[in-house]
């Protein structure tokens, strides 16, 4: 019995020494000054520290948080009120296995923190710059180590699942040193005391990727490498570092307060976090305090991790996280658990095995649906579609067309499945009313001048001499032909049976031409001598046409979403066709006015047709048949509903003049018109299809 309490009390003392070993270290003093304003915070420890403890920062509330493993609270108390430039106070919170120290803050500031010995030095300075801040301003993102000489192995670019763009820079150690700032409309990003490969200093023209980004420039400029990012409109950037991995994201602004929630996936409060070299279980820890969420790791998560982000989303820090360390996560609820993918996948695959495994050991029942709007057959089809099948391998589902009633028997989940499915399409079909108006308008107009000249010569009828001399004997006499001056010298006996006309001495003959099978009117004029033995004639005809005609054909047709109906009149035209025998046979061939369409109605209340619209008229004829006029449009269309669409049209125009004169007199000024005959034709058709679909309420009725 002593025996077993000497061996109890060993391992409670040994129990005892490894804990004081293991928390060997402890927070001796917390003391505070200002110094030039700035805030001096002074964290004494009990022995050396190796480098700054995990630290992270949160902007509301504003606060800043230092982890230090394996210590304990020293000081007696949990918190100490300061109320000093911005801190306001200090929570120091001790766990199993390490100590919180929490700086409380008015406002957001930079902060920096540097090891003097036992003592931590953290200096709280104005608030960081902001994206968006003036050129010239620079934003400490890492200090890094002066005395240490680092390189950049590589430069690539991306794009976001939400448009951003990233520009992803692997380094070659995980403390080299980055100043970002605003310079006008670019950014610029220092890395300190850095050199670059000839191959990486170049210009990436990323137009193409569709990012808020042009342009990224990476060069060397003295003993630091300097990147410019080229951005184009609305922008803000953030840049976070994980490993030797650095990342800026340049993401597009939406300026409209309605469709802010796409401006990215991540919608979690923002924080700050800065580890270097901590365990990943640390960090998740770190994200579960900061979320009051429950954050459940699995056993194999191990490994760890160099982490630096300014004002980044905690989901997206999270995420981050996860594809760093090849993780992955499933939430329920408050519950958060992480493990590797591949361990994951493997326990989703195992529940889905068992799942199985109890579907195919439940027993099956049979239940009957009552089919209201679809026909039962097509739905025995859809759930017995061997591409899709619905029904679990024990399933299946027999039809009773008389009734229009669906028998299916599986299992009771399944059943759930198939009774959710039909009250989805089992459902009264929307009916869509489509018009159509087809307008023909046509507007014509002609005008016809003309004109008819003579010279008529009677003295030689009446006995005297015709024609006026020229010299030595000869005369000389205008006629319209030679048979007219026959008739004038009474060589020729005149053609008609009153001698006081000559029908031959007209000698331009150019009148107007009739319009619409009406005659041209007409003025003449005559003039003659005091004899009545010479005449000059001339006779004017004019006539003008004016014409309108507008037709107007309007099919109308009601038919179901998504089911096509076709409505036509016309006429059909008989032609004779030669058979493979040699005879003949008569065939028919339409001239109709028809209206086919497919309309589809949107979840937002649009309709989508397609639509095929003829109006062939029979032509002219000939000798091989009759003409048919086409005219027809195809296409798809989206309208709103009770809206109209004009999905087609045709514009013709003809103007045509025509002059026939005679050569030379035509061409006179003024006098020319005596000698020509001149036609003015012009024509215009306008073809427009009107389209208006409307979505009709199932209680009403077409009127």
């Amino acid at each position: 019995m002593k025996t077993k309490m000497l061996l109890y009390v060993c391992a409670l003392w040994l129990a005892g020494l490894g804990l004081a070993l293991a928390q060997a270290n402890s927070i001796e003093a917390l003391d505070v000054t200002q110094q030039g304003g700035k805030t001096l915070v002074r964290i004494t420890t009990k022995e050396p520290l190796a480098a700054v403890p995990p630290n992270f920062a949160v902007s509301n509330p504003a606060r800043i948080a230092f982890d230090f493993p394996n210590t304990v609270n020293a000081l007696g108390r949990a918190s100490q009120d300061v109320g000093q430039g911005d801190l306001r106070s200090m929570n120091v919170v001790q766990g199993t296995d390490r100590t919180r120290v929490v700086l409380n803050l008015r406002r957001p500031v930079a902060h920096e923190a540097t090891v003097d010995g036992r003592n931590l030095l953290i200096t709280l300075s104005e608030p960081p710059l902001a994206a968006t801040a003036p050129g010239g301003q620079v934003a400490r993102f890492a200090a890094g180590r002066a005395d240490t000489k680092h390189a950049i192995r590589d430069v690539d670019f991306r794009r976001g699942r939400g448009g951003e763009g990233r520009v992803v820079v692997d380094l070659s150690d995980t403390t080299t040193g980055i100043d970002i700032r605003q310079q006008g409309q670019n950014i610029i990003v220092e890395f300190l005391q850095t050199a670059l490969p000839e191959n990486l200093r170049r210009r990436l023209d990323v137009v193409d990727f569709g990012t808020p980004v042009n342009t990224v420039a990476t060069f060397q400029q003295g003993e630091n490498v300097r990147m410019v990012i080229e951005p184009k409109g609305q922008w803000e950037h953030t840049a976070y570092q994980s490993d030797t991995q650095f990342v800026l994201e340049v993401k597009p602004v939406v300026l409209d307060a309605s469709r802010a929630a796409q401006r990215g996936r991540y919608t979690g409060e923002k924080l700050s976090l800065n580890f270097q070299n901590v365990e990943v279980r640390a960090v998740l820890n770190v994200i579960a305090d900061f979320t009051d969420l429950n954050i459940i790791t699995s056993d194999t998560v191990t490994g760890n991790i160099t982490l630096r982000l300014k004002d980044v989303p905690w989901d997206q820090a999270l995420d981050i996280i996860l594809q760093t360390r090849g993780l992955d996560s499933r939430r329920s609820g408050n519950v958060i658990w992480i493990a590797p993918r591949d361990e994951l996948a493997t326990r989703e695959k195992l529940a889905l095995e068992a799942q199985q495994q109890i579907s195919d050991l439940e027993q099956t029942r049979t239940e009957s649906f009552q089919m209201n709007y679809q026909k039962a057959i097509d739905v025995q089809k859809l759930l017995s579609d061997p591409n899709q099948r619905i029904l679990s391998k024990r399933g299946s589902a027999v039809v009773d067309t008389r009734t229009n009633t669906l028998f299916v028997q599986d299992t009771p989940s399944r059943l759930d499945e198939v009774r959710k499915l039909l009250a989805k399409i089992d459902v009264p079909v929307r009916q869509v009313m489509i018009e159509a108006r087809i307008v023909e308008a046509n507007e014509t107009f002609s005008r016809n001048l003309g004109v008819k000249l003579g010279y008529l010569d009677n003295r030689g009828l009446r006995g005297g001499t015709p024609g006026s001399p020229l010299g030595g004997g000869a005369r000389i006499l205008p006629s319209g032909n030679y048979l007219g001056s026959g008739e004038q010298t009474a060589n020729t006996t005149v053609s008609q049976p009153t001698p006081t006309f000559i029908p031959d001495t007209q000698n331009v003959v150019l009148p107007a031409a009739g319009l619409n099978g009406f005659n041209a009117g007409s003025l003449s004029l005559s003039i003659f001598n005091s004899a009545m033995e010479r005449f000059l004639f001339l006779e004017l005809s004019a006539l003008e046409a004016d014409g309108k005609g507008k037709i107007i054909s309007s099919p109308r047709v009601l038919t179901a979403d998504q089911v096509e109906a076709v409505i036509e009149q016309g006429t059909e035209i008989p032609y004779q066709q030669a058979t493979s025998s040699g005879a003949t046979s008569v065939s028919f061939r339409k001239a109709n006015l028809a209206l086919k369409v497919k309309p589809q109605i949107t979840p937002d209340g649009n309709i989508i047709m397609t639509l095929d619209v003829n109006k062939d008229q029979p032509g002219a004829t000939t000798a091989a048949g009759v003409q048919i006029n086409t005219k027809h449009v195809k296409t798809e269309v989206l309208v709103e509903n009770g809206g109209t669409v004009v999905i087609g049209g045709i514009y013709e125009q003809n103007d045509r003049t025509d002059i026939t004169k005679v050569p030379l007199l035509g061409d006179l000024p003024l006098l020319g018109w005596l000698f020509k005959n001149n036609s003015v034709a012009t024509g215009k058709t306008e073809l427009l299809v009107f389209i208006t679909p409307r979505i009709m309420n199932e209680r009403l009725s077409i009127r």
